[in-house]
């Protein structure tokens, strides 16, 4: 079967398509045949060495198909299930994928593979991050970065589903208009590095309950300045470089502030955790409260031109490869 396959960390070139043996599963373990594959930021730190992995490997945890075989003891699926997967082992970037049954969820019919392979990794971010990180209510402010990403646009619909007030931040006006469309109340365009803080005060006086930063090194300092006394800095991403080291002192001068840098494999660690994700995932999208919008498609083979537009920012929304 073809998969992308990496031999050195580096630059998008250092991914090749390759012809390699399919994997059986082994106990406790499926084969999805991937009709559907996520590309993530994620998927780029593990190309570039951001976080280290294991050299070679393949890349990619995220996609979406159909069960084609199942080890021994298998419970949770059958042949010829709809799965959906997003915490998998790396290798997803591939035709078929074999991973344990329990990183994988059970697809319902009304959503397609394309709509599960771009949005169940977003989204369940997106979930842990509103429902468990900091768990977002009626009235709270929230100021999200990159709103018209792939994450930030499932953040923005749900935030205001919750019945937040929503403050989203875009690298241009046009990509403004794109997170105001989905709900947001303030839609700031605003260069890298910029000191936005001035203009998110004067939308609400005293700052905002929580910042969720998937950006990372170029808001760090305007988001701190951005929350009000005992607000939450959420870093959970690095697009733009990783933030900088903070003084637990500056966060005491700033307002007793917390701060946090979560990753979605804590959330989903156990089968129960990732079913409940799942769950509450697939009824915010069969409800219409939060619409993933159709992914750019790209062919396996240009996963590499995936990650190059990806990283330079030139994508909105979210991207799937099809085998």
């Amino acid at each position: 079967m073809r998969a992308i396959r990496i031999g050195r960390h580096g630059g998008p070139e250092v991914m090749t398509l390759a012809d390699i043996d399919e994997p059986s599963p082994g106990p406790h373990e499926i084969r999805v045949r991937n009709h559907a594959i996520g590309v993530n930021f994620i998927d780029t730190y593990h190309r570039g060495g951001l976080y280290k992995i294991a050299l070679p490997s393949g890349l990619g945890m995220e996609a979406a198909g159909i069960v084609e075989a199942v080890g021994e003891g298998v419970t949770r699926f059958k042949v010829g299930d709809r799965a959906a997967y997003c915490t998998a082992p790396l290798g997803a970037y591939s035709e078929a994928h074999v991973l344990p049954e329990t990183r994988a969820a059970l697809l319902p019919a009304e959503i397609d593979f394309d709509i599960a392979a771009a949005g169940l990794l977003k989204g369940a971010t997106a979930r842990y991050l509103l429902r468990k990180t900091f768990r977002v209510e009626p009235g709270h402010w929230v100021l999200i970065h990159a709103g018209a990403g792939g994450v930030g646009q499932i953040l923005v619909q749900w935030a205001k589903h919750l019945g937040a007030h929503v403050i989203a931040t875009a690298g241009s006006e046009a990509k403004a208009e794109i997170a105001r469309a989905l709900g947001a109340d303030h839609a700031l365009p605003i260069a890298p590095g910029e000191n936005f803080a001035p203009r998110v005060r004067a939308i609400v006086k005293g700052g905002v309950h929580v910042v969720y930063d998937g950006v990372g090194k170029d808001t760090w300092g305007a988001s701190l300045d951005s929350l009000r006394p005992l607000g939450m800095m959420v870093s959970f991403g690095n697009a733009s470089g990783s933030p900088p080291a903070v003084s637990p002192l500056v966060l005491s001068q700033k307002g007793s502030l917390f701060l946090t840098r979560p990753t979605l494999f804590h959330y989903t660690a156990t089968a129960e955790q990732l079913d409940e994700t799942a769950a509450d995932l697939f009824d915010v999208l069969a409800k219409g409260a939060v619409i993933i919008a159709p992914p750019a498609a790209y062919a396996l083979a240009d996963a590499a031109q995936a990650h190059r537009d990806l990283e330079a920012q030139n994508t909105t929304g979210s991207l799937v490869l099809k085998p």
